[in-house]
C-alpha cells in the first residue's frame, strides 16, 4: 500500500470565505500514484473547515448568511468564549460544517457525484492556516 501526505496552506482576505481546493487534491492525488484508496482532507485549525458541495456563488452566499443567523459573529460578549478573543461564532461555524472530508479514488481519479468540489471553509480569517491531504491505497 502506498501513502502520501501534503499540507495545504491558507491565508484568506476576509474573515469568512469558500476557496474550491478540489484542483490542488487532484494535484496531491497524482504526486501519490494511488490508483484506488481514500483521500482524507481535512483542516487544522478549529475555526476552518472543509467539506462538499457545488461550486455556485449563490449557495455559498447562502450557506454564509444562514451561518451567521444562527452563530453571529456580533454581539462578541454574547459568548463565553469570548474572554480575550472574538471568534466564538467561528468555532460554532466550523462545527456546522465539518472538520474533514473522505473521498473514493478509482481510476487515479477523485470519485464524485454530480457537481461535487471541495472546499476550505474559513471562519476565522486573514492569518496562516493548514489543511492535511491523507492519501492512501495501491
Amino acid at each position: 500500500m502506498k501513502s502520501h501526505t501534503e499540507e495545504l496552506w491558507f491565508q484568506t482576505r476576509k474573515r469568512y470565505e469558500f476557496v474550491d481546493i478540489t484542483e490542488k487534491l487532484e494535484n496531491a492525488l497524482k504526486a501519490s500514484g494511488v490508483r484506488e484508496g481514500l483521500l482524507l482532507c481535512n483542516a487544522m485549525h478549529i475555526t476552518a473547515s472543509v467539506f462538499i458541495n457545488d461550486a455556485e456563488s449563490g449557495l455559498h452566499a447562502d450557506f454564509l448568511e444562514w451561518l451567521e443567523e444562527m452563530a453571529p459573529h456580533e454581539p462578541v460578549s454574547a459568548y463565553r468564549h469570548n474572554v480575550g478573543e472574538d471568534n466564538a461564532d467561528a468555532h460554532i461555524k466550523r462545527q456546522i460544517f465539518g472538520r474533514e472530508v473522505v473521498i473514493a479514488i478509482t481510476e487515479g481519479k477523485l470519485h464524485f457525484g454530480p457537481w461535487e468540489r471541495v472546499f476550505y471553509g474559513e471562519f476565522d480569517g486573514m492569518r496562516r492556516k493548514r489543511v492535511l491531504v491523507k492519501i492512501i491505497g495501491e
